[in-house]
């Protein structure tokens, strides 16, 4: 298989909200239901996978027959499951060509240690618009894993949005405290323009789609323009007009530094998340 190959088959530690998006991602770009298998320990969610991918193989547990044939595992568990899913994974993880997991704060090292040594990881931070496909996610690979296991985990990856490469482990933190957190800061800036139009006299659906409207035509014109978003700012910003007394008060109120700070705090908390979870044995 070269990094151009196709996914032939993949295992999923892990049947949630996140695995389902990636596998119906997959499955959207021509891949078989049936190349995939999903260690799901939840029947409910087991029976839910079942009818909503028609051939997919799901397990209850680790075992031989959940891996065999798979050119990647996702690691797809709650980040406080991690060390008891990767010392079940340990003794039958040498055959896999590579581990993808997608666990926020599980740093490589770490997992690493649990799986017994198994260094062919890659690590991705993933958003929650992943959920419909206009995800981004951020990516380390550890120096074992080589090109080809970069090309599967980008597949993978990329059946739920754009992918980034970071060359510093350390940067996932970052990409954790801004794509990561950063739906939540959007949804805050959106409940708060529907706020703001609702106090001028607008009902709630009429200020809701006056909201959405406008951060979704200008992300889209951010999107297609080739100038940088200060000049598209400039643009929009007559001297003397509406524009410039509304970012006059954005500015006075340092909205610009408060998000800055927003971002720097969930990145440090990403961090203290990570020794967190590593200080498990």
């Amino acid at each position: 298989m070269t990094p151009e190959s196709p996914l032939r088959a993949a295992t999923f530690v892990g049947g949630g909200n996140m695995a389902t998006a990636l596998i119906g991602g997959l499955v959207a770009g021509g891949a078989r239901a049936d190349s995939f298998r999903v260690v799901e320990p939840l029947a409910a969610q087991r029976d839910r996978l079942a009818q909503r991918f028609d051939g997919i193989r799901v397990h209850d547990a680790i075992t031989e027959d959940a891996l065999r044939g798979a050119d990647i595992v996702v690691l797809a568990v709650k980040p406080q499951q991690m060390r008891d899913v990767a010392q079940a994974l340990a003794p039958l993880v040498d055959a896999v060509p590579v581990v993808l997991t997608i666990a926020a704060g599980i740093r490589t090292a770490d997992l690493a240690r649990w799986l017994g040594g198994y260094r062919r990881i890659v690590r991705a931070m993933p958003n929650t618009p992943a959920l419909i496909g206009r995800g981004i996610s951020g990516a380390y690979a550890d120096p074992s894993a080589d090109a080809q296991a970069r090309a599967t985990a980008t597949q993978v990856l990329q059946a739920a949005g754009e992918v980034v490469w970071c060359e510093r482990e350390e940067a996932l933190d970052a990409v954790t405290g801004l794509s990561g957190s950063g739906p939540a800061y959007v949804f805050f800036l959106l409940e708060a323009l529907q706020q703001a139009a609702i106090a001028q006299g607008f009902d709630a659906a009429t200020a809701r789609a006056l909201a959405y409207a406008t951060f979704d035509g200008a992300v889209a014109l951010a999107q297609r323009s080739d100038q940088d978003l200060a000049t598209l700012r400039a643009n929009v910003t007559s001297k003397g007009g509406t524009t410039e007394r509304g970012l006059a008060v954005l500015s006075a109120r340092a909205v610009d530094a408060a998000l800055r700070d927003a971002v720097a705090a969930a990145t440090a908390r990403a961090r203290e998340l990570g020794d967190e979870f590593g200080a498990a044995k």
